[in-house]
């Protein structure tokens, strides 16, 4: 996959694209990821890429014409999910991260200031994409989220490559805990369960907490899933439990 960065602060990228996973993808070849900045494409001696907003108001609005510019240049005529970091856009997901990396190509354009010129949005991106409900001073946090989560889904990018199916919201669940050693910490000890050597048992166990985790936590997730039998099961005797525990409690 080759990932182009629009951006008037490319120097933001430089530490968490070249560390971690993201670091050793781009090493092996995995992923390409070429920043570009924006004001190189700007006109005039000052290369302005903003001015004030017509109407009036806060805050100073991204020029058309460089980032119309800078992307005509990076696609050189090709064909390409051209994508505007955006607190108005469509939220980001585990799902929608996994049908990126489907891409041959990306190519992310970070806003900055108040926002851009609303042309960029009606006649130059096809995408718009939010990471939350805020807003930040830029598309260039929003724009290393989407790639770090969206390199882990391209083959050779993780050591496990079967890991990234068993992430919360892979399977629209939150994960099941997690533990390693030592097997004892601070009076801690790891579930029994987890150290029996019988698989079924693990497997029947992973999944009865990860319902109760996303039913404690995220309860609107469980209304999205086609749940098995086994798991409606399950789902009763969490929500019976519960109910015995805040009646105890009272």
């Amino acid at each position: 996959m080759r990932i182009d960065v629009l951006t008037l602060f490319p120097e933001m990228f430089q530490g968490p694209l070249n560390t971690s996973i993201l670091g050793r993808a781009r090493d092996a070849g995995v992923v390409e990821i070429h920043l570009w900045n924006i004001r190189d494409f700007a006109h005039g001696r000052h290369r302005q890429v903003d001015d004030y907003p017509f109407g009036g108001g806060a805050g100073m609005v991204m020029k058309p014409e460089p980032v119309f510019n800078a992307v005509r240049h990076v696609l050189g005529g090709e064909a390409a999910p051209v994508i505007l970091m955006s607190p108005q856009g469509e939220v980001f997901s585990h799902q929608l991260a996994e049908e990126l990396s489907q891409e041959k190509r990306l190519v992310l354009v970070c806003g900055h200031y108040e926002g851009v010129d609303e042309r960029i949005r009606e006649a130059l991106t096809t995408r718009q994409i939010s990471i939350g409900d805020y807003v930040l001073t830029g598309g260039e946090l929003p724009a290393m989220v989407v790639i770090d989560a969206v390199v882990r889904f391209l083959p050779g990018a993780l050591g496990d490559g079967e890991a990234v199916h068993s992430d919360s919201f892979a399977q629209g669940l939150l994960e099941y805990p997690q533990y390693t050693r030592p097997r004892e910490f601070e009076g801690m000890e790891v579930p029994e369960v987890l150290v029996s050597g019988n698989h079924q048992l693990i497997a029947r166990w992973r999944r009865e907490q990860a319902l109760r985790r996303t039913l404690l936590r995220r309860p609107e997730l469980l209304d999205r899933l086609e749940l098995s039998e086994a798991d409606l099961q399950l789902l009763a005797a969490i929500r019976e439990e519960l109910k015995q525990t805040d009646s105890s409690s009272d």
